[in-house]
């Protein structure tokens, strides 16, 4: 009888962790020795959740990057929540947490590029300032800047989240903050977590509701800015303030 071969087990490659590999492929000392512009996304991220015996850091900061399709606009969209549900092993409530603090305070300094009082010239200058504090909210948001005689911002605040119509905001509580502030003039603004900044009838009615009250305190409604993804709506700017 003619012997058989031997079969020859099948070698699996063992992962090697990142502290193994060379000094300048590690993330971490990457970002101290060329500096955080010479790191890709997941190496960033990398840098913020550690790895686990399932994964090195680098690899699970690509799985997260993935489940959001690569995208980093759509990672800062979601929440600690979100983050959990994509089910990745070891990668729990502690590290989403994290990574949403880091992306958070990205937004924060974003928004405090302007001058602590920034002078509002136009809608250009308003929407600057508006969309990065309004670009990440999974729910709609409705936003007013209350302005000085010279445009400077006296005072923004968040009147209201989970939809935008005459009976969720209540214009009334815009009048009443303006006139605490002296607001000579205001700028409401809302976002559209669709994507799309185009109004709606709802947006356009309750923009005329506040602009007439806005009118009888001798308070100028100067745009109602919409935020989406692909740029934003200028009532002012199409002419639907005249």
């Amino acid at each position: 009888m003619q012997a058989q071969p031997a079969i020859m087990p099948i070698k699996v490659e063992k992962k090697r962790p990142i502290k193994e590999w060379a000094e300048d492929d590690r993330p971490r000392e990457k970002l101290i020795s060329k500096g955080p512009q010479a790191l890709s996304d997941s190496e960033l991220l990398a840098v913020l959740i550690p790895g686990t015996i399932h994964h090195n850091a680098l690899d699970q900061a690509r799985l997260v990057l993935k489940e959001s399709q690569d995208n980093l606009q759509l990672l800062g969209k979601r929440s600690v929540r979100d983050l959990v549900k994509m089910k990745i092993k070891g990668f729990g409530a502690a590290k989403a947490t994290a990574l949403v603090a880091a992306l958070e305070l990205g937004r924060r300094r974003q928004a405090g590029l302007t001058p602590e009082r920034p002078v509002i010239k136009d809608t250009k200058t308003a929407a600057a300032y508006l969309q990065p504090l309004l670009a990440d909210y999974h729910q709609e948001t409705f936003v007013v800047l209350y302005l000085d005689q010279s445009g400077g911002l006296k005072h923004h605040g968040i009147l209201s989240q989970g939809g935008i119509t005459a009976t969720i905001v209540d214009p009334r509580l815009i009048f009443k903050k303006a006139l605490e502030e002296s607001a000579v003039s205001i700028i409401i603004s809302h976002n559209h977590p669709s994507g799309s900044p185009q109004p709606s009838k709802a947006d356009e009615a309750l923009t005329q509701k506040i602009k007439e009250g806005a009118g009888y305190l001798d308070i100028r409604l100067l745009d109602h800015i919409i935020v989406g993804d692909k740029g934003y709506f200028s009532f002012a700017n199409e002419g639907l303030l005249a």
